[in-house]
């Protein structure tokens, strides 16, 4: 029941916790399948390699950077980012400690319970697999259990059909497009924007440790149940690919 106040207005529920939330820092998480590493520079060759083993650039197409030339030229760029406070940047390892991909945190807004994942890029090492699906979960899993976030937030170009389809399926809420919201690589970005609130994390957190159980993938690693989110208001824009 929305609440009023003495006046007679309409006014939002009470806030619960302290304000400002702590920041994310530089601190290793690991999981089963993948660790989440602070970015660092001697990561920048092994990620090269790994980003090389994409037939083609279209990993790169939704990214602000990138694609990169050699590998000087993606290390210049590391150089830049493991200085960076927001966004902050980790390397997600395998359990031998081989780098597969990165992702962030940014538009961090500790004074609101705001933060933001995004710049994922995940090489064909991790694409589609148990690993990438645990490293957004202990992305998650920090923001809103260890930080105490109220909300997670997830943007994409509403051209990028891979990006929303991944934020539908672990658990994100389309909230709707920002039109010419901003522009990269000299073209415009509408931006569609996802989110995750404290109140539905509880829900999604278990759906996540139940997929990500061993008991759910057979002998040969496939999944023997798809992971099923809780159901949300809307999925998003028309799919442009569809």
């Amino acid at each position: 029941m929305t609440q009023l106040n003495p006046l007679g207005q309409p006014i939002g529920d009470p806030i619960h916790g302290t304000f400002p939330r702590p920041r994310p820092e530089r601190t290793l998480r690991t999981g089963r399948y993948c660790a989440l590493v602070p970015l660092a520079i001697d990561h920048a060759p092994a990620l090269h390699t790994a980003y090389e083993r994409a037939p083609d650039g279209r990993g790169w197409t939704y990214l602000p950077n990138g694609p990169y030339e050699s590998a000087r030229d993606y290390e210049a760029w590391v150089a830049e980012a493991v200085v960076s406070r927001d966004p902050l940047f980790f390397t997600v390892e395998d359990p031998e400690g081989q780098p597969m991909g990165t992702c962030s945190y940014l538009r961090i807004a500790p004074e609101a319970g705001v933060i933001e994942v995004g710049f994922i890029n995940f090489s064909p090492l991790m694409q589609q697999s148990r690993a990438s699906t645990e490293a957004m979960f202990l992305m998650m899993a920090h923001a809103f259990d260890d930080l105490g976030y109220r909300r997670y937030e997830w943007k994409c170009d509403t051209l990028n059909a891979p990006s929303r389809r991944a934020a539908r399926r672990l658990g994100f809420t389309y909230e709707g497009t920002f039109r010419q919201a901003t522009h990269y690589k000299g073209r415009n970005r509408d931006t569609a924007w996802y989110a995750m609130l404290d109140h539905e994390w509880p829900a999604i957190r278990a759906e996540f440790v139940r997929w990500l159980d061993p008991a759910n993938f057979d002998a040969n690693g496939q999944q023997l149940s798809r992971l099923e989110m809780p159901e949300r208001s809307s999925d998003g824009p028309p799919d442009p690919s569809a």
